[in-house]
Protein backbone atom coordinates (compact mmCIF):
# COMPACT_ATOMS: atom_id res chain seq x y z
CA UNK A 1 0.00 0.00 0.00
CA UNK A 2 1.38 3.39 -1.05
CA UNK A 3 1.61 6.26 1.39
CA UNK A 4 0.34 9.62 0.21
CA UNK A 5 2.87 12.40 0.38
CA UNK A 6 1.82 15.39 2.40
CA UNK A 7 1.37 18.35 0.08
CA UNK A 8 2.63 21.71 1.17
CA UNK A 9 0.35 24.63 0.35
CA UNK A 10 1.71 26.84 -2.39
CA UNK A 11 3.29 30.11 -1.29
CA UNK A 12 2.92 33.21 -3.41
CA UNK A 13 5.12 36.28 -3.35
CA UNK A 14 3.74 39.33 -1.57
CA UNK A 15 2.70 42.06 -3.98
CA UNK A 16 3.08 45.79 -3.27
CA UNK A 17 -0.26 47.16 -2.07
CA UNK A 18 -1.57 50.69 -1.96
CA UNK A 19 -1.54 51.64 1.72
CA UNK A 20 -4.59 53.92 1.52
CA UNK A 21 -6.80 51.65 -0.62
CA UNK A 22 -5.70 48.19 0.55
CA UNK A 23 -5.56 46.59 -2.90
CA UNK A 24 -2.51 45.79 -5.07
CA UNK A 25 -1.13 48.84 -6.89
CA UNK A 26 -1.36 47.11 -10.28
CA UNK A 27 -5.13 46.72 -9.88
CA UNK A 28 -5.73 50.46 -9.59
CA UNK A 29 -2.97 51.77 -11.85
CA UNK A 30 -4.36 53.57 -14.88
CA UNK A 31 -7.75 54.33 -13.31
CA UNK A 32 -9.38 57.76 -13.38
CA UNK A 33 -10.64 57.32 -9.82
CA UNK A 34 -8.42 54.89 -7.93
CA UNK A 35 -10.65 54.86 -4.84
CA UNK A 36 -13.80 54.04 -6.87
CA UNK A 37 -12.06 51.16 -8.66
CA UNK A 38 -10.66 49.82 -5.37
CA UNK A 39 -14.13 49.94 -3.80
CA UNK A 40 -15.63 48.06 -6.77
CA UNK A 41 -12.91 45.38 -6.49
CA UNK A 42 -13.56 45.01 -2.75
CA UNK A 43 -17.35 44.79 -3.23
CA UNK A 44 -16.99 42.12 -5.92
CA UNK A 45 -14.58 40.12 -3.72
CA UNK A 46 -17.00 40.33 -0.78
CA UNK A 47 -19.92 39.08 -2.89
CA UNK A 48 -17.75 36.24 -4.24
CA UNK A 49 -16.73 35.19 -0.70
CA UNK A 50 -20.33 35.18 0.51
CA UNK A 51 -21.44 33.15 -2.52
CA UNK A 52 -23.80 35.85 -3.80
CA UNK A 53 -24.36 36.29 -7.53
CA UNK A 54 -22.07 38.75 -9.32
CA UNK A 55 -23.36 40.79 -12.25
CA UNK A 56 -20.37 40.32 -14.55
CA UNK A 57 -21.71 42.71 -17.19
CA UNK A 58 -22.10 45.51 -14.63
CA UNK A 59 -18.62 44.89 -13.22
CA UNK A 60 -17.09 44.88 -16.70
CA UNK A 61 -18.84 48.13 -17.67
CA UNK A 62 -17.73 49.87 -14.47
CA UNK A 63 -14.11 48.82 -15.02
CA UNK A 64 -14.16 50.07 -18.61
CA UNK A 65 -15.68 53.35 -17.42
CA UNK A 66 -13.01 53.70 -14.70
CA UNK A 67 -10.13 53.23 -17.15
CA UNK A 68 -8.32 56.20 -18.63
CA UNK A 69 -8.90 56.91 -22.29
CA UNK A 70 -6.06 55.74 -24.53
CA UNK A 71 -4.25 58.56 -26.29
CA UNK A 72 -1.59 57.55 -28.78
CA UNK A 73 1.84 59.11 -28.48
CA UNK A 74 2.13 61.84 -31.15
CA UNK A 75 5.80 60.99 -31.58
CA UNK A 76 4.86 57.65 -33.17
CA UNK A 77 1.85 58.85 -35.19
CA UNK A 78 1.64 57.69 -38.80
CA UNK A 79 2.54 60.43 -41.25
CA UNK A 80 0.21 61.25 -44.12
CA UNK A 81 1.39 61.78 -47.69
CA UNK A 82 0.57 64.66 -50.06
CA UNK A 83 -2.77 63.20 -51.16
CA UNK A 84 -4.01 62.52 -47.59
CA UNK A 85 -3.34 58.79 -47.48
CA UNK A 86 -1.05 57.09 -45.00
CA UNK A 87 2.36 56.11 -46.29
Amino acid sequence: MKKKKKTIPRKYANVPKDKKLGVPKKYVSGAKSKSAKAQEIKDTAERYRKGLPIDVKKVSESRVKAAKKYTPNPMFAKKKGKNGRKK
